[in-house]
């Protein structure tokens, strides 16, 4: 039954049941209402839409009663509604009324007055019901701001990556400019100060950013970063508060300030870059907000709101701390790990090769990348008989522990080559190195920081004989070297791959020999620059272009990396190799007879005569070489060969066919013999001997003065 249908007698007149529910709902509602006719002028509103009464509004176009933020998008809005399209409901609307100070953002929903004919007949008008819910969309936009920097902040350990982050997670959303600034000596690395700031504390902009202008948390425009075109403050200057402004007082007792600013705020008189930024931006509100962790002081935030937008309040203060909390403990996180950073780049350069090492057949050069990966290294290593070794290696991780172990794997590596080991042996005892390494961190107890730490390392050695013009590999859980010949084509080496140094695996290690052409190029990388399926391509073809030294082809390795490979850190090791010039090497096969010793000593010096050395060093390698052949002579078996060859040392070399090895004893006053190796230890700078599948090889190296200059 309709309300134009009630019965006589009821005690209602018709109609009047209509005219008393639009009295009460107009006089009553908890919602603004307005009617508007078909050409969308105000017919009747309550008072709830401004607060007061709104009589003079009537007659007026919506739009020219309300100052809307986007006017013509509403009004095509309420048209579709008028046309018949459906009604709008919570619709959100952003604009400023006349008698309500500041921008307020309504919840409109608009609902098609139908004729008497109904939906099909000519619209009579519209109904709108208005809900003023800018403290809720306020208090949305601030639960978003602080979500923005929960996720934004804390995901970098990079101190100008933090607050780069920390800026777009509050421009333009909650503010129209923001700036952070960083104490300088803490982006050095170096403890924050505690608190009250010194006044002469120098700050570095760590970034900046602001909009065109922000409208009650709605953007007009686009952010701006402080280091484009038109910046506002300079990013990685530094300035010193000026005395007597908030910003100095923010860091003296670390409490945010919430400041109006107009053009006669008294204290921007001694900071005019202050007074300059208010002028360009328009600024008229302001939060400063000390970055504190624990009483120290890191830094200082300050937060504008410009042009039209709604000034920050207490809410916004309190958010501005929180904020500005998250942002202390993640640049505090990613100081701490830059200076554990600087350290374990610094003990990793320390424990690396200081110079390029001079090779007898062997050219090399290397590239180091720093990154994040600490545990890279390399060697070349200089053995008897012109060898070379050639070493690349890598403790996976970052910080100082992974310098460490590298340094110390390092050491190792040093020390067995230098006993004449095969490359599988010498992988061999270093993984039993680095077993008990990993044996004795977990026996650290719980509260160490290292116990429980599980290390990953792996390692490539091979060594090149010039004379052989082979190359011996064995590796470690470490990709193999690529190695391209001198016309660009590319030699596999089937290296296979052993365990990893600190793999629970008792595997054994095997060794590939590959025999090189004069002018091979070698490239030993860690698995860094091998990650992607085309790296080895990509390698080999730079290593085959003409005519480029080795630092050049390393250069152009690096020039060719993908982005993500370039902050990892990895190491390079090129050899090219060569062979010994003819003029530099003498070799004679000798007779297993007594006369040999007297025949060796005149071969000797007449070769060392001829290579114009000093008598007092041809006196003192006649004597070696005598000893050597003396005891290959009596106690070896044939073949028995002799090779002098002269580089910045002077190196003899004898072989026979016995594996039997002597060592050094120191003989007794009563004893007829014994003291031919103790002699040519003496005279020797190093001695040793080293092992083959046809006997072993006696070998001394001898200093000789003015070496690298004369020869």
């Amino acid at each position: 039954m309709s309300y134009a249908e009630t019965p006589a007698g009821s005690g209602t007149p018709p109609g009047g049941l209509d005219g008393a529910l639009l009295k009460a709902l107009f006089a009553q509602s908890a919602v603004g209402l307005f009617v508007l006719d078909p050409q969308l002028r105000l017919v009747r509103t309550n008072s709830l839409v401004e607060g007061v009464g709104t009589e003079e509004y009537i007659g007026l176009r919506f739009t020219d009663a309300f100052r809307l933020d986007d006017p013509q998008g509403s009004e095509q809005l309420l048209k579709r509604v008028l046309a018949g399209e459906g009604p709008v409901r919570d619709h959100l609307v952003r604009g400023r009324l006349r008698r309500i100070p500041g921008d307020r953002i309504f919840l409109v929903s608009a609902y098609r007055l139908d004729g008497p004919g109904g939906p099909g007949d000519t619209a009579l008008g519209l109904l709108s019901a208005v809900v003023d819910v800018t403290e809720r969309e306020r208090a949305r936009a601030r639960e978003t701001t602080l979500a923005a920097v929960r996720d934004a902040v804390g995901g970098s350990l990079d101190v100008a990556t933090t607050c780069r982050a920390f800026i777009d997670s509050l421009v333009p959303g909650f503010a129209g400019l923001a700036v952070i600034e960083v104490v300088d000596e803490v982006l050095r690395g170096a403890d924050p100060p505690v608190g009250p700031l010194p006044p002469d504390t120098p700050l570095r902009c760590a970034a900046s950013g602001r909009c065109d202008t922000v409208r009650g948390g709605a953007v007009v425009g686009g952010a701006v970063r402080g280091d484009e075109p038109g910046r506002t403050s300079p990013v990685g200057g530094t300035r010193r508060l000026p005395p007597r402004t908030p910003y100095a007082l923010a860091v003296a007792d670390l409490r945010p300030r919430l400041v109006p600013l107009t053009a006669d705020t008294p204290w921007l008189d001694p900071d005019p870059a202050g007074a300059h930024r208010l002028a360009e931006t328009g600024a008229h509100s302001l939060i400063v907000v000390p970055l504190t962790l624990r009483g120290a002081v890191l830094g200082l935030v300050s937060l504008y709101r410009c042009g039209a937008a709604e000034p920050f309040d207490e809410e916004d203060v309190s958010l501005a701390g929180t904020a500005a909390t998250r942002a202390a403990l993640a640049i505090d996180n990613a100081r701490r790990y830059e200076r554990e950073h600087v350290i374990a780049s610094t003990v990793q350069r320390r424990l690396l090769p200081q110079a390029e090492r001079h090779q007898a057949a062997v050219e090399t050069a290397h590239v180091l990348l720093p990154g994040r990966d600490s545990g890279c290294w390399f060697d070349t290593i200089a053995l008897s008989g012109a060898r070379t070794a050639l070493v690349v290696g890598g403790v996976a991780g970052e910080g100082l522990q992974s310098a460490i172990a590298m340094g110390q794997l390092r050491t190792v590596v040093q020390a067995l080559a230098g006993l004449d080991l095969e490359p599988e042996e010498v992988l061999a005892r270093l993984k039993e190195t680095a077993d008990r390494l990993a044996h004795e961190r977990a026996a650290l107890p719980p509260s160490d920081s290292l116990h429980g730490e599980e290390l990953r390392a792996g390692c490539v050695y091979g060594v090149y004989d010039p004379f052989t013009r082979t190359c011996t590999v064995a590796r470690a859980g470490h990709p193999a070297p690529l190695i391209v010949g001198p016309d660009g084509q590319r030699i596999t080496v089937d290296a296979p791959e052993g365990p990893g140094l600190f793999a629970d695996d008792s595997a054994l290690f095997a060794p590939a020999t590959v025999t090189l052409e004069e002018g091979s190029l070698l490239a030993f990388c860690t698995a860094e620059l091998l990650a992607d399926e085309h790296a080895e391509d990509r390698i080999t073809q730079t290593l085959a272009r003409p005519g480029r030294s080795l630092q050049q082809l390393g250069d152009d390795i690096v020039y060719a990396l993908p982005d993500d490979t370039r902050s990892a850190g990895a190491a390079l090791l090129l050899a090219r190799t060569g062979t010994v010039s003819d003029h530099r090497v003498a070799t004679w096969d000798l007779a297993q007879e007594r006369t040999t010793p007297a025949t060796a000593r005149l071969l000797v010096r007449d070769r060392l005569q001829g290579w114009g050395l000093d008598e007092d060093t041809v006196d003192a390698t006649e004597l070696i070489v005598s000893e050597l052949v003396t005891n290959a002579v009596r106690y070896g078996t044939p073949p028995l060969r002799l090779r002098l060859l002269l580089d910045t040392s002077l190196t003899c070399e004898v072989h026979d066919g016995s594996t039997a090895s002597p060592h050094l004893r120191h003989a007794r006053t009563v004893d007829e013999g014994g003291r031919g190796l103790f002699i040519v230890s003496r005279l020797a700078a190093h001695w040793g001997a080293r092992h083959g599948p046809d006997g072993k090889v006696l070998w001394t190296e001898q200093e000789l003065p003015g070496a690298g200059t004369t020869h």
